[in-house]
């Protein structure tokens, strides 16, 4: 009956509807497949089929699901499903040793056990025994080919889905959000801050004529000539992020080649002169340039670290999660992870500091511009400008500073295996965020289960907003072939900003953050103060006086070439002289202050106030629970409460003489004996109650006698009434 059952869900899965037809097409399988679970020894689990497609790695398990749907279930992946590009690490056990699987040339013999690492941190373990020879060498052959084998671009899933799937219709949430690829979503964006008084869109990279790392608009000062974006195809130039309410900016700068002659160096400054001439001056001498990577690790630093961090949490089995945990602490504080977050959060509380306390524009210079100039672009936004803490708002961010601007995902999450300038710069700034929004939940419209999904949703290749190196690399693949090589016309990339498309609307309700209180419309209205002194990074409404200072072709170099070219020419000219730093006094006043959760707000960087992400990293390790608690069980109990305060709003606005409000006072109470069984899972995972042990040290709980009470107990009822 087993056998039957399991064979209608076969079919069941690979019948092609209307919608995916020819898009996902099953590779290889194997029968016979035990799936362990973490427990001491992996003796338990589950018999069934592992499948192999061009899109995941699916497991399908002989029995018979029940029929109690998860509250928070995604509709594209099952809870045994792992994309190709989640997948992290192979390893097989040959003769209980456990080796890694890096190519089909090293696979001299077959696996007894296959374990699959995830990037979302899930760890799989596949018994192979009871399996056929044959079937066991094509899945574990077929595994390691598409995983881990350097691929084309458009042999991603995400061509053939796009091709096969209906013409995409843009929900009311994606519309929402500003995607920045329309000349009018920058003037809005320059209407909304106030920047268009000195800045000005451009349109002359429509069909990437300039520059293929640029996206078609940019924002640069109304005074800076066209002439210079052709220049050096954009480099050198400054592109406008934001402006505060000041009329102070923050903008970005990509760095000129630097391994040039005498003869193209000294072209170099001439056009960097030529571009502080069209500016006004009296700012932009006093401009702080923030040169990001001097100032903080390198890529390389930042993807070793992460690596080491991630091991910690990609755990096999319960032995190992235990007698790792006496020096949990030491291996987290040795792979530097929190302390490179911790120098991030610094420097844009550094960039702050400039535009609010010193009133100076600063201007992020990196090579491309693309990786941390979008990391600490982005934290300064969302620190100092209350729209970027919505939903709607962090969306548009992430499209305008990251997608838009160029930010190298296909490269850095390493979609194609190359493996050649992986970086994780995007998580960085994801974890950064969490830092926040764990600190300040009242600013934030979100929660950190939002946050959670948006980094599963980089590996899922169904939604284009993180598979790109460039806006001109996605223009560039998005017209689809047919069988014979000819184009049939532009695909209609899906984005991960309409959530409809994982979520039902039940699920979505987690994505925001009930403790959110947004402003009211009459504060809204109120116009901020502008200060009478303003610096502005463009030219000004009157004639400017000429500068006291000197350029390239008078006696010596101002201090806007000389911090921009640098190291370069130090020879030839002196230091330039920086603005100082009150980074610290400025911290520290602020925190003396009541928080503003609508205004300006700085995180706490000493020390243990910056944490692991517990939701995102632990949340597939049963032992690492919460039982009957945790940030997650409290946020889902305030949300009932505010279902159960809404229901009596509405109860005692109808009279109370109506019978409809008790069905839904009932559902309320259902829920809210429900919750007191979830635990720092939840959402994600079911509560683990036979794998439990206490959060204490190694050695003391394996003292223990197996019958003692406190490690046996189910978790007891909590009252979370006073939350």
């Amino acid at each position: 009956m087993k056998r039957k059952q399991l064979s209608d869900v076969i079919n069941t899965w690979l019948k092609h509807t209307e919608k995916d037809k020819v898009c996902e097409t099953l590779l290889c399988e194997a029968s016979n497949v035990f799936k362990c679970t973490q427990d001491e020894g992996s003796q338990r689990g589950v018999c069934g089929r592992l499948i192999c497609t061009n899109f995941k790695i699916a497991f399908l398990c002989d029995e018979v699901p029940d029929d109690n749907t998860p509250e928070f279930k995604n509709k594209i992946l099952g809870e045994n499903d792992i994309t190709l590009q989640c997948v992290d690490q192979l390893y097989g056990v040959f003769d209980d040793k456990k080796k890694v699987l890096i190519s089909l040339t090293a696979l001299k013999k077959v696996p007894k056990k296959l374990i699959i690492y995830c990037k979302d941190f899930r760890v799989f373990n596949f018994c192979l025994s009871y399996s056929k020879e044959e079937e066991v060498k094509r899945i574990v052959s077929g595994i390691i080919h598409h995983t881990l084998s350097p691929k084309l671009l458009k042999r991603l899933f995400l061509f053939s889905y796009t091709s096969a799937a209906p013409c995409y219709i843009a929900t009311l949430a994606k519309d929402q959000t500003m995607m920045f690829d329309k000349h009018n979503d920058w003037r809005l964006e320059l209407d909304r801050t106030k920047g268009n008084l000195c800045y000005k869109v451009l349109s002359l990279n429509e069909a990437y004529k300039v520059s293929e790392r640029l996206p078609p608009y940019f924002v640069v000062p109304l005074s800076l000539p066209e002439e210079c974006v052709y220049k050096f195809q954009g480099r050198g130039i400054p592109i406008w992020c934001w402006s505060t309410q000041n009329g102070l900016a923050l903008v970005k700068m990509a760095s000129l080649p630097k391994e040039v002659d005498d003869f193209a160096m000294q072209e170099q400054r001439m056009f960097l002169d030529s571009v502080e001439k069209t500016l006004h001056r009296p700012p932009y001498e006093e401009v702080r340039i923030e040169d990001l990577s001097v100032s903080l690790p390198s890529l390389s630093e930042i993807q070793m670290s992460y690596t080491r961090f991630k091991q910690l949490f990609l755990i096999d089995n319960a032995t190992d999660f235990w007698d790792t945990d006496s020096k949990w602490f030491s291996l987290l504080e040795s792979c530097n992870w929190l302390e490179i977050i911790r120098q991030c959060l610094k420097k844009a509380i550094e960039v702050i500091d400039y535009l609010e306390s010193q009133r100076i524009n600063v201007v992020l210079k990196e090579d491309t511009a693309s990786d941390f100039c979008c990391l600490i672009a982005s934290l300064v936004q969302i620190m100092m400008d209350p729209h970027f803490r919505t939903r709607h708002g962090f969306q548009s961010l992430i499209q305008k500073e990251w997608v838009m601007g160029g930010h190298a995902f296909l490269d850095r999450c390493n979609h194609l295996r190359k493996n050649d300038n992986e970086a994780p710069v995007f998580l960085l700034f994801l974890d950064c965020v969490w830092q926040l929004v764990q600190q300040y939940p009242l600013a934030f419209e979100f929660s950190e289960t939002y946050l959670t999904v948006l980094s599963d949703s980089i590996n899922i290749p169904i939604f284009s907003t993180f598979f790109f190196n460039s806006p001109c690399q996605r223009d560039a693949h998005k017209w689809a072939e047919d069988g014979l090589g000819k184009q049939r016309g532009p695909l209609s990339f899906y984005t991960v900003w309409d959530w409809s498309v994982q979520f039902e609307l039940k699920a979505l309700s987690f994505l925001n953050n009930p403790l959110y209180v947004g402003k009211s419309k009459l504060e809204k209205s109120r116009k901020a103060p502008r200060s009478k002194h303003q610096r502005q990074l463009s030219l000004p409404l009157t004639q400017s006086k000429t500068s006291n200072k000197r350029g390239f072709f008078k006696e010596e170099t101002g201090p806007f070439i000389k911090s921009l070219l640098g190291k370069r020419i130090s020879k030839l000219i002196n230091s330039s002289d920086e603005v100082p730093s009150n980074y610290r006094v400025f911290y520290e006043n602020w925190h003396r202050k009541p928080v503003d959760f609508h205004g300006l707000i700085l995180p706490h960087i000493e020390g243990p106030d910056i944490c692991p992400w517990a939701q995102r990293h632990l949340r597939w390790i049963p032992e690492a629970q919460v039982m009957g608690g945790g940030n997650v069980a409290a946020m889902q109990r305030i949300l009932e409460l505010m279902d159960e305060i809404q229901s009596l709003k509405k109860k005692v606005k109808e009279r109370p003489n109506s019978n409809h409000t008790l069905a839904k006072e009932n559902d309320v109470e259902t829920r809210r004996k429900k919750s007191v069984r979830r635990s720092s899972l939840y959402p994600f995972a079911l509560l683990h109650i036979s794998s439990f042990r206490p959060s204490i040290s190694t050695t003391t709980w394996r003292s223990w006698e197996a019958g003692d009470e406190l490690v046996n107990r189910d978790d007891e009822y909590f009252d979370l009434g006073s939350i």
